[in-house]
């Protein structure tokens, strides 16, 4: 085949991916808030939902940022978006789970950063609101299921939301618009690298 052929095929191939993207994008025609799950065992699932946050700044948009779980140790990311007074950051966390070895005092902390996450929820000056490691607590069953979907339900129509963490349950999966597992394949702690500044920290 010549290389004209290749490129005439190429180009008609590309016709034809264009008609379905146009015609897909042309039947999207809803604009409304929209739920976005991270979950999965693999690396990034905050990194996603903070990157969100930093998309919606640069459209000018109001964030609310609360974190279950983290908390003993100080991040570059709560560093950074702490800079935005656009931005409402809370961390509720104590650490995680197997630092804290308290049931009752995990449950208080999550109550209380349910109760600010709800908070957003109700706002519709709050345009995204990141509910990063909400997936820890509910899967422990920390915060009740219902009420998380309830309020998802009942929150302002043009507010989207972003929950980040391991062990989505299927009731969460189910209401969400977007939902996204991350794969572990490998990662540098396995290897005996701790947890850094700027990739993990």
């Amino acid at each position: 085949m010549t290389d004209n052929n290749k490129t005439q095929r190429h180009k008609q191939r590309m016709e034809r991916h264009k008609a379905v993207v146009d015609e897909k994008i042309a039947s999207a025609t809803s604009e409304r808030g929209v739920v976005v799950v991270h979950t999965g065992n693999g690396k990034g699932k905050s990194t996603a939902a903070f990157g969100m946050a930093a998309r919606a700044l640069g459209h000018g948009m109001q964030v609310g940022i609360v974190q279950f779980i983290k908390g003993s140790f100080s991040t570059g990311e709560e560093a950074f978006f702490r800079r935005f007074p656009e931005v409402s950051y809370h961390v509720m966390g104590q650490g995680y789970t197997w630092e804290t070895q308290n049931l009752e005092q995990d449950k208080a902390t999550a109550a209380r950063g349910w109760a600010q996450a709800k908070s957003f929820l109700e706002d519709p000056a709050v345009d995204l609101v990141v509910l990063d490691e909400l997936n820890i607590a509910l899967k422990y069953q920390y915060i009740n299921m219902q009420e998380v979907l309830d309020a998802l339900a009942q929150r302002p129509p043009m507010q989207h939301v972003v929950i980040t963490g391991r062990g989505a349950r299927d009731e969460l999966i189910a209401a969400a618009d977007t939902v996204s597992e991350h794969r572990e394949i490998k990662h540098a702690f396995h290897a005996g690298v701790m947890a850094q500044k700027g990739v993990e920290l």
